[in-house]
């Protein structure tokens, strides 16, 4: 057994601990985390718990909705996965994420109570149980989890929400979740409880596993262009959200409106007291790297997106048409591009290749990355560079591209965070 570190370790102790304590990486269930979550007291915390499960846009929806609650005066607990570059951006405390110490305060009381259950707890878990251990410490009124994997035995799932989210269903880690809509389906419907409201904000037709959940739940489910709606009002500036009983005109933010209405809608299902002014205020500062972020970079524009599975990329590539309607100085995209092994990669080459003129590829250095051959065999007619690392395919990219062209780094959050760290080096 690992000898755990001492209160005063560094985070990254802690991190390296987490990571080796439990076998395997992803263990689905939640039969070990219970134990530990009830001894912490986390299970029934004293605040509005809002769950957001989906396979895409639960980042968008989890930050645009701690970032209204901030606006309101709320003290929000806020926790998302993964991290793109510290570890410390999975927990905020009102917007700010919280500092190595508080994590590692936590981390001791997790081991503690881990050790009295005589239980191992997966990396996952245990950052999970200090998030909600720091919660509950901080006092905060209102908690917004995002779920990592599925829903019915991610350990998120411990603590009672009193709004469910699902934010869509799409096909991504196959191999645990089940391989259709259905079975995913019925994994995200296991964030539901009785009797509370629930918010299924897909495009899709809603799918059965969910109503039955709800069903069973007595639980009042409201859907996206049934119960609510949304429209952009077409001026740059501003949305329109409608239920029957209310319409808001509200201003366009810097994420996606799919996400954004979803925020709203579960805002005013729930019983807190939030003013229009307080939606619109924290719509305009919700921010999140990595979610079709736009930034300039040596006078040139750099467009990051994480999407990395085929519903993630239909999404970049409707941001991506509607940016470039409203700046029609760029007519050409160059894409600093890699992914992960176990990924569609096929697919979301399919789905990308008409909007790059050029594809500047590398290896990422982690333990699930695509190999060149994989890379090259989905790009095989396309225009393609290789590079040794994405930090040398980034600096090819802004040295070359011209004012016309768009540089759009995809395909994995791995190829963003490349990026970053080549950025943070050389001081942009």
């Amino acid at each position: 057994m690992h000898t755990a570190p001492l209160e005063t370790e560094n985070l990254q102790t802690w991190l390296d601990y987490w990571s080796h304590v439990h076998v395997t990486g992803i263990d689905l269930g939640l039969e070990r985390v219970i134990p530990v979550a009830e001894k912490l007291g986390v299970v029934s915390p004293q605040a509005k718990v809002f769950t957001v499960a989906g396979t895409n846009g639960k980042g968008s929806t989890t930050t645009t909705l701690a970032s209204i609650l901030n606006a309101q005066g709320y003290n929000v607990g806020l926790y998302q996965s993964p991290h793109i570059y510290r570890f410390n951006e999975r927990v905020k405390l009102a917007g700010q994420e919280v500092d190595d110490q508080t994590l590692i305060d936590a981390f001791v009381l997790v081991d503690q109570a881990r050790r009295e259950c005589d239980l191992s707890l997966s990396f996952f878990e245990a950052t999970t149980l200090a998030a909600f251990v720091i919660f509950k410490q901080k006092q905060c009124d209102v908690w917004v989890l995002e779920v990592g994997l599925g829903g019915r035995l991610d350990v998120v799932n411990v603590v009672n929400p009193d709004v469910a989210v699902i934010t869509n269903i799409g096909l991504d880690h196959t191999d645990w979740l089940g391989d259709t809509i259905e079975k995913i389906a019925f994994e995200k419907a296991g964030i539901i409880r009785p009797d509370i409201p629930v918010i299924f904000a897909g495009q899709q037709e809603l799918p059965q596993a969910i109503q039955d959940k709800v069903d069973l739940c007595h639980a009042k489910l409201y859907t996206l262009n049934r119960d609510y709606f949304y429209q952009d009002a077409g001026d740059g500036k501003t949305w329109n959200f409608a239920t029957s009983g209310t319409t808001l005109k509200l201003p366009l933010g810097q994420l996606a409106l799919d996400n954004i209405s979803t925020a709203v809608a579960a805002i005013l299902v729930s019983d807190l007291k939030v003013s229009q002014q307080a939606i619109g205020t924290g719509i305009e500062s919700a921010r999140l790297q990595g979610r079709f972020e736009v930034r300039q970079i040596q006078g040139k524009t750099v467009i990051f997106d994480a999407g990395h599975n085929p519903h993630g990329v239909e999404f970049l590539l409707k941001q991506l048409r509607k940016f470039l309607e409203y700046n029609k100085q760029y007519t050409e995209v160059i894409s600093v591009f890699s992914m992960l092994a176990d990924k569609d990669i096929n697919s979301v080459v399919k789905l990308l290749k008409n909007a790059v003129l050029m594809w500047k590829i590398a290896p990422l250095t982690v333990p699930r990355a695509a190999s060149m051959e994989q890379l090259q065999s989905a790009l095989q007619h396309e225009a393609v560079q290789q590079f040794q690392n994405v930090h040398a395919a980034f600096q090819s990219a802004l040295e070359e591209s011209k004012n016309n062209q768009l540089i759009l780094v995809c395909g994995s959050f791995h190829t963003l965070e490349a990026v970053w760290e080549y950025l943070e080096n050389v001081n942009e």
